[in-house]
């Protein structure tokens, strides 16, 4: 079983990844590590070097290539991979989804601090952060809201988080 974590970026996932696949004793790839890792380039350098589209091309090969040969893995997805191309769909067939949602303000107060490490906000003032966050998450909701399981996130320790997403898989 492969185990697909999905949601906004700061929502929690690279976190409650690593203690879900310690916790069931799952292999844990991170999908933006991996292509960092083979195109030797961090995710921010790909994206000023060689676009967005080039990304969402590598973000989609290797996507396919982990969902098609892994087996007891957790997957933590970058926030916008499920938007692309037909991916949401590929991840749901090959894998089972948890959408981790968070709120705006949980999202803004996670990402205020992280803005150099994220290309898609690293230009926006704090000011705007808010309505960018809560805009993208209109527009992805639809792509999110596809996930077989869903796990809110706001204010909640992550054990309790895995916990739940545990019985959820198991149950």
């Amino acid at each position: 079983m492969v185990i697909s974590l999905i949601g906004y970026m700061g929502c929690g996932k690279s976190h409650i990844s690593k203690i879900l696949s310690d916790k069931i004793n799952f292999r844990l790839i991170d999908l933006d590590k991996e292509i960092s890792r083979r195109n030797k380039l961090t995710i921010p350098e790909i994206f000023e070097k060689k676009g967005e589209i080039h990304f969402r091309k590598l973000e989609r090969e290797a996507l396919e290539e982990i969902l098609a040969s892994e087996e007891n893995t957790v997957l933590s997805l970058g926030g916008g991979t499920p938007v692309y191309y037909n991916n949401m769909e590929i991840i749901n067939h090959s894998s089972k989804s948890i959408f981790l949602r968070a709120s705006v303000a949980t999202l803004y107060e996670r990402l205020s601090k992280q803005k150099e490490k994220r290309p898609l906000i690293a230009n926006i003032t704090d000011e705007d952060l808010p309505e960018f966050i809560a805009k993208h998450l209109f527009e992805r909701n639809v792509f999110y809201g596809k996930a077989q399981f869903s796990v809110n996130t706001d204010s909640r320790d992550p054990e309790d988080i895995v916990q739940e997403i545990v019985e959820k898989l198991y149950l």
